[in-house]
């Protein structure tokens, strides 16, 4: 009996080291879970894409005649297929005429200007890609080229409606109807979702010759 409390006792002694040296070599527990409260708001948020309204102003450079500015409204949407690179549709109508006059009489240099109505009423639609660079931050610049149309529409009457708008569309595909590409570039600022842009360049139509024109368009847009 001596012996095998003996013989117990020693391999008892021989394995408490073992045993303490796997529990020092035991990984440490494992933290508790973490769980944020408040996810990094990433530099996509709110850059899918972007809709928005704007006014513009069309000069449009006849051969061997006068300047004219038309006014109008239009509306735009873009999709963004990359956070710098979206692709943009966008459409206008310019249904006013607008004329800058030179007082040479009595109050010499003196500048006015007169906005009427008028039955030529220029129609726009492009579409094309718009670079854009400061996607992070409230502003951004940006640089576009696109490709589309120019329609010069006529009527029989000066008072623009939805009649006279219509009816571009009916006129569309005739001789007043222009292959048109614009390259430009502009500026637009976000205040959360909702910005402004301006955006200026050269709408160049083609009618038996180049002719270059100066676009600009100012108004507020949404982005997603």
């Amino acid at each position: 009996m001596n012996r095998i409390l003996g013989c117990a006792g020693l391999i008892a002694a021989l394995a408490l080291p073992v045993a303490v040296s796997a529990q020092d070599q035991a990984p440490p527990p494992s933290p508790p879970p973490q769980y944020v409260q408040n996810p990094p708001n990433h530099g996509w948020d709110n850059n899918h894409g972007a809709i928005g309204i704007y006014g513009d102003l069309f000069r449009v450079n006849p051969a061997g005649g006068t300047a004219v500015n038309f006014l109008g409204l239009g509306g735009r949407v873009g999709f963004n297929v990359h956070p710098n690179i979206a692709l943009e549709a966008e459409m206008n109508y310019d249904f006013l005429k607008n004329y800058t006059t030179i007082n040479t009489g009595t109050n010499s240099g003196s500048v006015g200007s007169t906005t009427v109505s008028t039955r030529t009423r220029p129609l726009t639609g492009l579409f094309g890609p718009k670079f854009q660079f400061g996607t992070s931050g409230p502003f951004r610049a940006f640089v576009t080229g696109k490709v589309g149309f120019t329609e010069f529409s006529h009527s029989s009457t000066t008072t623009a409606s939805g009649e006279t708008f219509s009816n571009s569309f009916d006129q569309f595909g005739g001789g007043t109807t222009h292959f048109a590409a614009y390259p430009g570039g502009g500026i637009e600022g976000f205040f959360g979702p909702i910005g402004l842009r301006v955006e200026a360049g050269d709408q160049i139509y083609f009618n038996n010759g180049t002719y270059n024109n100066l676009r600009v368009t100012f108004g507020p847009e949404i982005r997603f």
